[in-house]
């Protein structure tokens, strides 16, 4: 969340956020890592603290008093503070929508009411708000596509020479973020390698996980390596992916990457989701493009059998040409570069017009 203050650009700002904001300048507030609780049971035992969070950030927005407060993703946070803020008579900007699409759709309600302007980064988004809750909403484009454009390049010969590989061709495990979802996707993704010992698999290590708790799934193990937070560069020099379901199956979509996407949870809160989500897809590809470019192996579907025949199946040419291009439509209707600036260009233009 970033709070504006004054109609220029480039004035004075405070936000309440991650490491790209604090790249950009500003007076970091808070870090989002202090605030982030997942699960219902995690928010529950940290009641406590959210509010108090909550209540911290209402009052430094009070004696910050911006001219227009930007929330950026974070719903369960950002969403309380908008709805605070609207009655406090603060103009309010949204970018990145939540995914009301996807469950959670009563939240139409509040967006309506608490935020003035939102900007989605999902071309059916835009049909979603518009065509079926009559609510306009600005497609800015993703900033992924900014994100991977402009990485440093690293060619596989650096790559290979860097991380201590061979010459074979090599295969991301992309396994997620945190430590309970790395557990139960990665034993899955590595039982399947031992069909494979014409390539060379590469763990993504995530940002903020340790080393040393991937060294359980790499020692004794043949073929298995790890890089720690270099995971663009990983997709850069893949020949195939298995992905857990989330942004990284966009990510690696945008490498043109053929992939396999991965996704089991606990039997309970995946019964749970059934029941709340309401859609035909669980990756961001085949949501865009509205069809089964890539394999969705969940729950039961996910296990080492099917794992092995759908990795085969992406290593076949004509699967891979048929993948790459349908990889060139979605890149497409994800529109251009510049979805961050064009979205800084449309709250200032709305700020400057709201002053004259």
């Amino acid at each position: 969340m970033k709070a504006l203050k004054k109609e220029d650009p480039n004035a004075e700002f405070r936000f309440w956020g991650g490491d790209l904001m604090r790249e950009v300048g500003g007076e970091e507030v808070k870090h989002y890592r202090d605030l982030a609780f997942m699960g219902f049971l995690e928010v529950a035992m940290n009641l406590g603290t959210i509010l108090k969070n909550i209540k911290f950030c209402k009052n430094d927005i009070k004696t910050f008093h911006p001219d227009a407060i930007i929330f950026i993703d974070y719903p369960g946070f950002n969403l309380r503070i908008a709805k605070w803020a609207k009655k406090q008579g603060f103009r309010t900007h949204y970018y990145i929508s939540p995914q009301i699409w996807a469950w959670k759709e009563g939240r139409i309600k509040d967006i309506q009411r608490d935020v003035d302007e939102m900007y989605v980064i999902l071309p059916f988004e835009k049909e979603f708000y518009e065509n079926k809750h009559n609510y306009p909403v600005h497609f800015v484009g993703h900033p992924l596509i900014d994100a991977i454009h402009n990485r440093p390049f690293i060619g596989i010969s650096e790559f290979q020479h860097k991380h201590g590989l061979d010459t074979r061709p090599i295969i991301a495990l992309l396994p997620g973020s945190r430590k309970q979802e790395i557990k139960k996707m990665l034993d899955v993704m590595i039982s399947a390698t031992d069909q494979f010992s014409e390539y060379q698999f590469v763990i993504a290590g995530a940002p903020g996980q340790e080393t040393e708790f991937y060294e359980q799934f790499t020692t004794a193990r043949e073929g298995i390596h790890f890089v720690t937070n270099k995971t663009y560069d990983l997709l850069s020099v893949s020949t195939a992916a298995l992905v857990t379901s989330g942004t990284a199956t966009l990510e690696t979509a945008l490498f043109k990457v053929p992939q396999v996407v991965c996704y089991k949870g606990g039997r309970v809160s995946y019964e749970i989701a059934k029941r709340v989500i309401n859609l035909e897809y669980i990756s961001l590809v085949n949501l865009i493009l509205d069809k089964p470019v890539v394999t969705e192996l969940i729950q039961t579907d996910f296990n080492k059998k099917r794992l092995q025949k759908e990795l085969n199946r992406i290593l076949d040419p004509e699967i891979r040409n048929t993948m790459f291009l349908d990889y060139y439509d979605l890149e497409q209707k994800l529109g251009g570069r510049g979805a961050s600036a064009n979205t800084a260009k449309l709250i200032v233009s709305k700020l400057r017009s709201q002053i004259d």
